[in-house]
């Protein structure tokens, strides 16, 4: 790290591909801060790289990551396609460099598992950017869900709808993030995205249902559609859990392009009561057999989705600032198991056990 007029230590960051959202959000949440330095950034398009260079200062640009990680910085950002990160992510960690990797984390648990154990080996920050855990609306379902408020959970309800129709489809898009070129073929062709609204919608929703439970599915049954498209825009989903718990997960990737607003709407059941989090109606609720309930008083837009939070702690984390990382790297990776096998069954037609869970007894599967 550089220093600044002091001895507080300046995070030198490098990025790795110049994806929609990381332009968008990532660079210029960076640029805010005092104690960042934007170092390089790394990506094939000589169109990106320029205009990235012009638009944020940023001084080093190569086509080559690889080039990149040789340039003295400490810490990487990846939003590259999809089928990239693992490979990215892996070479920046053995590189020293602190990781954060846009979400899906990988396209297979297998590598997304030894992402976390290389990070965890090198000492090196690894997190998975989910906006919604900073909301103050999940921040006290999560608190609720800690304190036990909801008993044994027994069974789980998860949807997420997005207006991404026509990217599925792979036609211009209806709405621009600062005229930030669509990036088309980076969620219609399954070569680069590895699927559609699972590994780009429900990697947000399905880790935030496993970061409030703490569980790991075991089991997954999936059906998909992709009506007019290569990768798949519905999404329905069953999920057995390592605590006997049942799940239905669904994804719908075409709600009206005009309400870019995310349908997120979780309900988590217990023996001893409901949690209800809605983040689309903004409200959530705690409803007990005792009738002991709890209702959060939610101000309007607490339910848009920002992503001001898990950037901010990157630096924090690497700073020693806190040591809480509230988008960790090993729930990601058991979101991946969950996604992943939800591919796999739709493409089996058939339940899929995840592979961590052949060691569990037949009672727990």
């Amino acid at each position: 790290m550089t220093s600044l007029t002091g001895d507080q230590p300046r995070v030198r960051v490098g990025f790795i591909g110049a994806g929609n959202w990381a332009e968008y959000n990532h660079m210029p949440l960076f640029k805010a801060r005092s104690d960042v330095e934007l170092v390089g950034i790394a990506t094939p398009t000589q169109k990106s790289r320029d205009r990235v260079q012009a638009r944020f200062g940023i001084p080093f640009a190569t086509p080559d990551y690889i080039e990149l990680l040789e340039h003295p910085l400490d810490a990487v950002v990846i939003s590259s396609p999809h089928g990239l990160h693992y490979e990215q992510a892996k070479a920046s960690l053995e590189a020293g460099k602190h990781v954060l990797v846009e979400k899906p984390m990988t396209l297979y648990a297998s590598e997304a598992w030894e992402l976390v154990k290389l990070a965890e080996k090198l000492n090196r920050v690894l997190i998975v950017p989910t906006g919604y855990h900073y909301k103050p609306m999940v921040l006290a379902a999560k608190k609720q869900m800690e304190h036990g408020m909801v008993g044994a959970v027994e069974y789980m309800l998860c949807h997420l709808g997005s207006a991404l129709r026509s990217l599925y489809e792979g036609t211009p898009w209806p709405y621009g993030m600062e005229n930030i070129p669509d990036p088309k073929d980076y969620y219609s062709d399954p070569k680069v995205s590895g699927g559609g609204q699972g590994y780009s919608q429900l990697s947000h929703s399905v880790m935030l249902l496993l970061w409030l439970t703490g569980l790991r599915a075991v089991e997954v049954f999936a059906y998909m559609t992709a009506p007019n498209a290569k990768v798949e825009m519905y999404d329905a989903i069953v999920a057995k859990f390592d605590n006997g718990s049942i799940a239905t997960i669904s994804g719908a990737g075409t709600q009206p392009p005009n309400d870019t607003k995310h349908e997120l709407d979780i309900r988590i059941f217990g023996d001893e009561g409901e949690l209800r989090l809605d983040l689309y109606r903004e409200w959530m609720e705690v409803r007990r057999n005792d009738n002991e309930n709890f209702s959060l008083d939610v101000k309007p837009g607490d339910g848009d989705y920002t992503c001001d939070g898990p950037v901010n702690l990157f630096i924090d984390l690497i700073q020693g600032k806190t040591t809480e990382n509230l988008s960790p790297a090993n729930v990601a990776a058991k979101t991946i198991e969950l996604i992943e096998a939800a591919y796999r069954s739709f493409a089996s037609g058939k339940p899929e056990t995840i592979e961590w869970a052949l060691k569990l007894p037949k009672s727990c599967q």
